[in-house]
């Protein structure tokens, strides 16, 4: 087989789902990671170490343990899967869904690190000197907290992003390989190896090595002052 021989359908079509998955899952993970890393930040309470140890587990779990996990939480056995499968009359498990699932799972680790970090360096001097002019919680954050972390928040999102378009193990539990449907370029990957079809893995790879390349390149690049 040769680069003349490669259905540009088939080799579109799990990158176009992967960017897909990884923006949608990127976006909620920053939306979550953000969130919860201001209020962890900002509050000492007992707990508080386990809680975040929590939060960092899917970060050094296996993929195909924070899979099976989320397999067990989101089944038709357990009451989250039948109350979604209630509000969307189908389950979530082995559709493109499940995928930004379990790729917002495993990034959010990354983004909520990211910002505890940038949140916890902002001097308190300058949010209390906000708060004593009558500035609430919300303009705090918004004009004071969120500037000054700006370009932590523009790592952890690309960081994010790169995590959910990689993601392999825990997208292959519990959303399967069904192509045109769940198979993202890892999956491809793998199954293209296993098949023999090393011309369409290495197109695969070839893609994900620039897409990652420039999300780093990305990341690293230092914001204008």
């Amino acid at each position: 087989m040769t680069l003349s021989d490669i259905n540009w359908t088939e080799f579109w079509t799990p990158i176009q789902l992967s960017l897909q998955v990884a923006l949608l899952a990127s976006v909620v993970a920053v939306i979550l990671g953000v969130s919860v890393a201001w209020w962890m930040s900002r509050r000492t309470f007992r707990g508080k170490m386990l809680l975040e140890t929590v939060f960092m587990l899917p970060l050094v779990l296996p993929p195909t343990v924070v899979g099976f996990l989320l397999l067990v939480v989101l089944g038709r056995k357990s009451w989250l899967g039948q109350y979604i499968e209630s509000i969307f009359t189908e389950p979530i498990l082995f559709t493109w869904w499940a995928a930004v699932v379990a790729s917002t799972v495993v990034a959010f680790p990354l983004v909520y690190q990211t910002m505890k970090v940038a949140f916890s360096s902002i001097d308190r001097d300058l949010e209390d000197a906000g708060r004593s002019i009558g500035a609430n919680e919300w303009q705090v954050f918004r004009f004071i907290s969120f500037p000054l972390a700006y370009s932590s928040f523009l790592t952890a999102y690309i960081l994010g992003f790169a995590r959910s378009l990689g993601e392999f193990g825990a997208t292959l539990m519990i959303a399967g390989n069904i192509p045109g449907k769940t198979q993202t370029i890892p999956t491809a990957i793998y199954v293209a190896v296993d098949s023999g079809n090393m011309i369409m893995a290495w197109a695969w790879t070839c893609s994900m090595v620039v897409i990652s390349f420039i999300m780093l390149l990305v990341a690293r690049r230092k914001p204008p002052h």
